[in-house]
């Protein structure tokens, strides 16, 4: 198989550019990747957006107690647990991908959109609400999402670990997987599959557009499906 890019930033460039979740998601499917769509729920702040980049995985917990005296836990003491060192960690063309608290407050803001922007990352995935929307469309920092919220996570939740494997509506995402997501989901592609899918992608996207065209001029869908074998 011919690879088509050099690194990630031209692999990602190429998806923003040239690709959909719809026919990347197809593709999947043929090669029986078919639990990979995150759960339809989590979509774009800002409709347009589109996002390719690798998962840096966070691990989310609930708490119940901001000023617990008497508890034992590594992080009890410390705000927000290790949300601040994940954020701070996150390198270019990362995406800050979260799971594993409750809907009872946002998991991402203004700020940490900005100090992500800053440090190069590809976007956020939350698999729970955001505030300050409002900043965040400002900024167009790629964001996807269960909605808007403001309550704060500070007394609610803290994040308890990152890089680390993590589960999202049944879907398993490991540091590095290839993250892409536009208005119609956010799909996650592992790392062992990624070259072909997006090949083979790019490939359906060039035959359903010879489709098109074909059905502007007349030729019938079962027609179309008989020649082309996309429909």
């Amino acid at each position: 198989m011919t690879k088509i890019y050099e690194n990630d930033a031209e692999l990602f460039e190429l998806m923003r550019t040239r690709l959909f979740t719809a026919v990347v998601g197809d593709i999947m499917d043929q090669m029986n990747l078919r639990r990979q769509f995150l759960p339809a729920g989590i979509a774009p702040l800002q409709q347009r957006t589109k996002m390719a980049g690798r998962a840096m995985t966070v691990l989310e917990a609930d708490v119940f107690d901001d000023e617990p005296t008497d508890a034992r836990g590594p992080l009890s003491h410390k705000p927000f647990g290790l949300m601040l060192d994940a954020l701070d960690d996150l390198k270019t063309g990362e995406v800050y991908v979260a799971t594993g608290a409750s809907l009872r407050y946002a998991l991402w803001g203004e700020l940490m959109s900005t100090r992500a922007q800053y440090l190069k990352a590809a976007g956020a995935v939350l698999d729970g609400y955001v505030r300050d929307a409002d900043g965040i469309e400002g900024l167009n920092f790629p964001t996807f999402c269960r909605g808007v919220y403001a309550q704060d996570q500070g007394p609610r939740g803290k994040v308890i670990d990152y890089r680390t494997t993590i589960e999202m509506g049944g879907v398993r995402i490991a540091p590095g997987a290839l993250m892409f997501g536009d208005r119609e989901g956010v799909l996650v592609i592992p790392k062992e599959a990624e070259e072909e899918v997006i090949v083979r992608a790019l490939e359906k996207v060039e035959t359903e557009n010879e489709v098109e065209v074909a059905i502007r001029k007349g030729m019938s869908a079962q027609q179309a499906l008989d020649t082309f074998g996309v429909m």
